[in-house]
């Protein structure tokens, strides 16, 4: 497949998990966070107010191509972090922070130095998988390899997308409830009217195209 072409002038939406060394976070638990924080961030006063003061950079960025771009700090980096506008989500031992959106070169001065690549975590073989009832279940495509990184990006436009896209019958208990996630790993299993998928753009990791995750609200047919 062909990488889909360059915007002129593209935007990112920065996450940062953080990533102490000892307890480092389980892989599914930054996942579950990365989606909750995302939608946080959409459904956040400062961004849906007009006047909000994220308002204009999240416009911005979802009238283009979205781009979401993970990083991991500890220590004093993660606290410093806590100085920009942000939302934030926890899941277990996972915290993350979701910022502004910003042009893709244009990154913050605080987050520029945070690595992006490379964040690999693994599960503990008791980590907990709750059922669906009341939350989003957000499915990763089986064999489709990604870091912990590249994941929760994934996942956390999979939140995107049904948040924006999902019957409002169904997304609003979500909401009132504060948006709970779970992600696992298999086919979807909602039909297609009732699911959205993420086709990745193929900037990193997997090919164009590639359908790396679905999300719905398992346990109804995904209609109101």
């Amino acid at each position: 497949m062909t990488a889909f072409p360059d915007e002129p002038d593209p935007w990112s939406l920065s996450l940062v998990a953080r990533v102490e060394r000892d307890p480092a976070p389980a892989h599914t638990d930054v996942l579950v966070a990365a989606a909750r924080a995302v939608v946080l961030l959409l459904d956040d006063p400062r961004t849906t107010d007009p006047d909000g003061e994220l308002h204009d950079a999240v416009r911005a960025w979802r009238d283009r191509r979205i781009r979401k771009i993970c990083r991991r700090a500890r220590g004093t980096r993660w606290e410093r972090t806590a100085a920009l506008p942000h939302v934030e989500a926890a899941s277990g031992d996972a915290v993350v922070r979701v910022f502004a959106p910003h042009p893709r070169d244009e990154v913050p001065a605080l987050l520029a130095p945070l690595q992006v690549g490379g964040l690999d975590l693994t599960d503990p073989e008791d980590l907990p998988v709750p059922g669906p009832e009341g939350r989003l279940t957000v499915r990763l495509t089986p064999g489709v390899g990604m870091t912990t990184g590249k994941a929760a990006a994934q996942v956390g436009h999979a939140a995107q997308l049904a948040f924006e896209r999902l019957p409002a019958g169904l997304v609003a208990p979500w909401r009132a409830a504060g948006f709970p996630v779970r992600v696992v790993t298999g086919a979807p299993v909602l039909p297609v009217g009732g699911r959205v998928d993420v086709r990745d753009g193929g900037f990193t990791e997997v090919a164009p195209g590639t359908v790396t995750a679905s999300a719905g609200f398992e346990g109804t047919d995904g209609r109101a």
